[in-house]
């Protein structure tokens, strides 16, 4: 087989949208439903039949969308589609008695379309359309059990999103100004100012390890159903990391203050997580703090390539592989803790047998894909100039002991004690039994499947990657033995630095309104309301129809203005083409 036609890429990444499309009809959701497994597959084809380089432009659509594949893009679409498509199936099962199940499927196929459509877009309006449908998409995921808890995160997540969508919008408008063109990937000659470099790196992805991250992301992993966290944690996250690279010409001119601040925040991610994440009691929330150090070390990797960018091929390996790797063992560990809550006590020693192989190949085990992936890492790393490779060469393993005892503490608070929520069924245990052996196909095929050099693993230095898996392994037994458990350690919640937020905000408020502030405040806030309100009201006066303010509150109509705004945008920007 030669390979699939270039116009497959465009009916990959819309298969899930036009199967969305029939949910309106009653009829046709619970077929939806089955079907949603399905609108995963053509994108999962493409990833491994497309051969490399294949592009197909639509002038019809924008300001002539442009869809591609490169060797990041096959990739990232290789382990996204496979998490879209494992997490449909087991979430049929999963939520089989949930009375909202039909309205979820809904979401997670506009999620999925713009998660596929984003990898495969060569051109900066898809993108941004694209990355936009994941993003509010996923606000109908992260809400979908529907309680106070959900909801607040959902409002924090929907918050968030949209500060990432102006960051992004800002950041792509730039580009765009700076290269005459809407293309993407940038020209690695392409004359991009620090400015616009910084743009670009403060977009990134609101999941990066930054403040906005910290706060929002493990309060959603929390409340999200379990498909949900299996694809936010392992395939949506990295988004951002599909950006960075979209966005800048790596390769070229050398960004020191940029890749040194991207080095300091991913050290800071990878050690934040792990600190943060062994105060949990909660096993979704110890992966989701997980998640966050992962990604500090996938952060690492592109700020080396900004400070050295001669090394880059290295240091986009490594990315490619940790990407790859994270997304299938977090994939695998999601997924384990939905059937671990459905087995119970009964069946809790094959349960945790089973998470036992993805733990270790986050944590970095020898002759697993966390090692391959950690290999990868330091080979990139290894070339930093100055003392950013001797600091590195140290911090690295101990973050390695770190996820160590993080999966120590995973396992131990997902280890039943109790019968099971639900009866496990072969639609849940399946699944997840096949990204087990997804996460253990890397260990003979990842090096020559991904196509690059220096990325096989020696095994005359397994003891470099085993020692910090043997010394967090020999801590978190000796934390057991002296009654860690039964200590009441302090409990950080989760959304950490906005708790502390909400606390400063909580004490702030009661100290104004003790000096007579809150009510000058309150009467400040009410005039201004009353005054827009007034002039509201005027302006529906004038209007034929007084009901036409009120219909504009509607979604349809809300939803038809906004697609106008942004056909006006597609037009004002095409001068720039």
């Amino acid at each position: 087989m030669t390979g699939l036609h270039p116009l497959t890429l465009p009916l990959a990444a819309a298969a899930p949208l036009l199967l969305a499309m029939l949910w309106p009809a009653r009829a046709c959701r619970a077929a939806t439903v089955w079907l949603t497994p399905g609108a995963a597959l053509p994108a999962l084809l493409v990833a491994l039949l497309m051969p490399e380089g294949a592009t197909v432009e639509g002038r019809w659509l924008l300001l002539g969308a442009r869809f591609g594949l490169d060797g990041t893009g096959q990739t990232f679409l290789f382990f996204t589609a496979l998490l879209w498509g494992v997490g449909a199936v087991f979430g049929r099962s999963y939520l089989a008695r949930d009375a909202t199940r039909d309205r979820f499927f809904l979401f997670y196929l506009l999620a999925m379309a713009g998660n596929f459509g984003l990898i495969m877009a060569f051109d900066a309006p898809v993108f941004y359309c694209c990355f936009a449908l994941m993003s509010f998409a996923s606000y109908g995921l992260v809400i979908h059990n529907g309680d106070a808890e959900a909801l607040r995160a959902g409002r924090i997540y929907i918050y968030l999103v949209v500060l990432g969508e102006v960051l992004l919008f800002a950041a792509l408008v730039t580009i765009v100004g700076a290269t005459g063109s809407t293309r993407l990937p940038v020209a690695a000659d392409a004359p991009l100012r620090p400015l616009t470099v910084g743009l670009a790196v403060a977009d990134g992805d609101w999941r990066r390890p930054a403040a906005a991250k910290m706060c929002g992301y493990a309060l959603a992993q929390v409340r999200c159903a379990t498909p949900t966290s299996a694809v936010l944690s392992g395939a949506m996250i990295k988004a951002g990391v599909i950006g960075w690279l979209r966005f800048l010409p790596w390769g070229q001119t050398p960004q020191p203050a940029w890749g040194s601040l991207l080095l300091l925040l991913g050290l800071a991610g990878a050690f934040f997580g792990v600190v943060v994440g062994l105060t949990q009691r909660n096993p979704k929330t110890v992966l989701a703090y997980s998640s966050i150090s992962q990604m500090g070390l996938i952060t690492l990797a592109l700020g080396a390539g900004l400070v050295a960018p001669e090394h880059w091929p290295a240091a986009q390996t490594a990315v490619l592989l940790y990407a790859l790797h994270h997304g299938l063992a977090k994939g695998a560990l999601f997924l384990g803790v939905g059937v671990a809550q459905a087995t119970g006590a009964h069946g809790r020693g094959w349960t945790v047998a089973g998470l036992l192989l993805p733990a270790l190949a986050l944590a970095g085990a020898p002759w697993t894909s966390g090692a391959i992936a950690k290999s990868a890492l330091k080979a990139g790393l290894g070339a930093l100039p100055g003392a950013w490779a001797e600091w590195l060469a140290v911090l690295l393993p101990v973050s390695a002991v770190g996820t160590t005892l993080l999966m120590a503490r995973f396992l131990v608070l997902v280890w039943p004690r109790e019968s099971g929520r639900g009866h496990l069924t072969a639609g849940m245990a399946l699944p997840w039994l096949g990204l087990r052996g997804a996460v253990a196909v890397p260990l003979v095929g990842w090096p020559s499947a991904v196509g690059r050099e220096g990325t096989t693993f020696d095994t005359s230095k397994a003891w470099s990657s085993a020692w910090p898996v043997l010394a967090g392994a020999l801590v978190g037994w000796v934390a057991w033995k002296w009654g860690a458990p039964r200590a009441r350690l302090p409990v950080i919640p989760a959304g950490d630095l906005l708790a502390v937020v909400e606390r400063v905000s909580h004490s702030l408020r009661s100290h104004l309104s003790r000096r007579g502030f809150g009510r000058v405040w309150t009467r400040a806030v009410g005039g201004a309301a009353a005054a827009l309100r007034r002039a509201a009201g005027n302006l529906e006066a004038t209007l034929p129809e007084r009901r036409c303010g009120r219909s504009l509150q509607r979604w349809p109509v809300a939803g038809g203005v906004f697609l106008l705004l942004i056909v006006v945008l597609a037009l004002l920007l095409t001068p720039l083409r």
